[in-house]
């Protein structure tokens, strides 16, 4: 197992950066992910680290040994893609065997190889089939097999489930998680999918605009997000923002006032910590709670029943949605149009300032 560095990495298209100067340190045998919407060179990050793109500035270290000026294919990497990118001449044996013939490994060496990867994928049935009889999800596990069969220091995976329709992504993840407890190997992931962030990373980096926002783990970024763009994109239904005003304190704890009629909340944030100007409260749907005695009032404009919870879309006086999730024993009692109250968590309030950055309670 190996782990790699990334220090001051840039990465710029002409005049144009899209990575600006990136430090980052993955640990052999962890699973990160990198996190984040199109665009935000994620990918691009992963196709440094594989030597598919150059380095502008900036140094990769894999292990202790410098690759930057290195080829792909002597950093002892190996990379899955969104596209299966298999050779369809070929059977699926020949397809996993195909790089190491090249790189002269032994035909025993490649058979006992290909036969373990075949048994931890099941592919074992597959093997003399050629990729046009195969399932997308089928396609998909020959293509984790190749990099698997190559034994490389570690694996990087772009996108390799997006093509896949729902229930095949679901299982495809699984398997994922299974190879990486089997091989504690080193694996990077790109993804825009919160879930497979969530379900399979060690430790997940939040991604915007070709710079790192939050590294953590999956739930310590759900539960404290660092910055008002982790906390949007983090989760669903997306965190409710909330424009606010500070209107005093109680034991050194800030109270807010909602747009709403006059409403203040209590707050479990220090007022001493926070900055001037302008702030914006963050609530998550499960710590709106519905509330006989809460002093929020609203009209259910639309009702989510999900099967494992409902989602109730609440119009507030002053136009804004907000959501709240329904506990168990009342998800029925409410229907669309239903005039609803609640109250605000305050344990879990989180308070951005102008900048975006986010001040959470003890």
């Amino acid at each position: 197992m190996t782990g790699i560095r990334l220090s001051g990495v840039t990465k710029r298209y002409g005049e144009t950066e899209v990575i600006t100067g990136l430090d980052l340190d993955i640990q052999s045998g962890e699973f990160l992910v990198f996190l984040g919407p199109s665009g935000c060179g994620k990918s691009t990050l992963l196709r440094m680290i594989a030597g598919l793109e150059a380095v502008s500035d900036g140094q990769i270290s894999i292990g202790e040994q410098r690759v930057n000026e290195q080829p792909p294919g002597k950093r002892g990497v190996a990379m899955v893609f969104q596209h299966y990118a298999l050779y369809p001449h070929m059977t699926v044996y020949d397809n996993m065997a195909f790089g190491l013939r090249n790189t002269g490994v032994s035909a025993g060496e490649v058979d006992q190889r290909i036969n373990e990867a075949a048994r931890m994928l099941e592919l074992g049935a597959l093997l003399q089939r050629r990729p046009a009889q195969l399932s997308g999800g089928q396609r998909q596990r020959v293509a984790i097999g190749r990099a698997v069969v190559k034994e490389p220091e570690a694996f990087l995976f772009d996108e390799p489930l997006s093509n896949l329709d729902a229930a095949l992504r679901t299982r495809t993840r699984l398997e994922l998680a299974r190879i990486h407890q089997r091989l504690h190997s080193t694996m990077v992931f790109v993804t825009h999918d919160q879930v497979e962030a969530m379900t399979l990373a060690t430790r997940i980096v939040v991604m915007n605009r070709g710079r790192i926002e939050q590294i953590g783990a999956p739930l310590e970024i759900y539960k404290r997000p660092a910055t008002r763009f982790v906390a949007g994109f983090i989760g669903t239904p997306a965190m409710n923002f909330i424009d606010v005003e500070r209107v005093g304190d109680n034991r050194g704890r800030l109270i807010v006032g909602l747009p709403f009629d006059g409403v203040q909340a209590p707050t479990a944030i220090a007022t001493a910590s926070l900055p001037a100007g302008q702030l914006t409260l963050g609530v998550r749907a499960e710590h709106v709670l519905p509330d006989p005695q809460g002093p929020l009032v609203g009209r259910a404009e639309v009702i989510e029943r999900l099967g494992d919870r409902s989602l109730a879309h609440v119009s507030m006086p002053n136009g804004q949605l907000l959501v709240a999730e329904l506990p168990r024993a009342r998800e029925l009692d409410i229907e669309t149009g239903d005039t609803i109250r609640m109250s605000l968590d305050a344990a879990h309030l989180h308070v951005f300032d102008e900048t975006g950055k986010a001040w959470h309670g003890l």
